[in-house]
């Protein structure tokens, strides 16, 4: 390997690290405060790093969010994926959808849904930030339906995509509402109802 290739790797590599430790910064400071709370500064500051910097990497403040959406989503679905999958085939795997909320309300992180914390604190006009959510909300849905093509065999493949989004209806609902009372009730209520919904 050349010298200049050598050099530009090292770059490069620079550049991907500065650039992750942005996006980690802003994500922790916009899903604790939220996205119009936490200023430009704020991150500058707490990244330690220099306005140009910041800048060299991210056009605007709406691309700092997109990329903190995307991160999120990327772990989330990450670990979501590996959690289901872990438990026995059959409904398991379905109810497991419900014990990783569980784990994810008892993190002493936890605020809620970043991507309805977020678009509500958006321009209803913000057709971007809005896509990249209602995206991400989709690739989940998808998830959900893999799982029940994977674990439920009475399913008809016609029922699968309504069956998910019931789920997913029921996930979301328990997100939030475990996070506006403080309590995780609507988790285990959510689980139950799903329950039934599957037999």
């Amino acid at each position: 390997m050349s010298v200049y290739k050598i050099i530009l790797y090292i770059c490069t590599m620079k550049h991907a690290e500065v650039k992750n430790r942005i996006t980690e910064t802003a994500s922790f400071l916009f899903y604790k405060n939220g996205y119009n709370s936490t200023g430009i500064n704020q991150i500058i500051a707490e990244a330690g790093i220099a306005k140009a910097t910041l800048y060299n990497h991210f056009k605007s403040k709406e691309d700092i969010c997109l990329a903190y959406l995307q991160y999120k989503n990327v772990n989330f679905l990450e670990d979501f994926e590996n959690f289901t999958t872990s438990k026995p085939k059959g409904k398991e795997q379905i109810l497991a959808i419900f014990d990783f909320l569980q784990l994810f309300y008892q993190d002493k992180d936890f605020n809620g849904c970043w991507c309805i914390k977020t678009v509500s604190e958006i321009p209803k006009d913000n057709e971007i930030i809005r896509h990249e959510i209602q995206s991400q909300k989709n690739d989940f849905i998808a998830i959900i339906a893999r799982l029940i093509t994977n674990n439920l065999e009475q399913v008809k493949s016609e029922q699968v995509n309504s069956l998910a989004r019931q789920i997913y209806l029921l996930y979301e609902s328990a997100v939030g509402e475990s996070h506006l009372h403080r309590e995780d009730w609507p988790i285990v209520e959510s689980k139950n109802l799903c329950e039934k919904i599957i037999a």
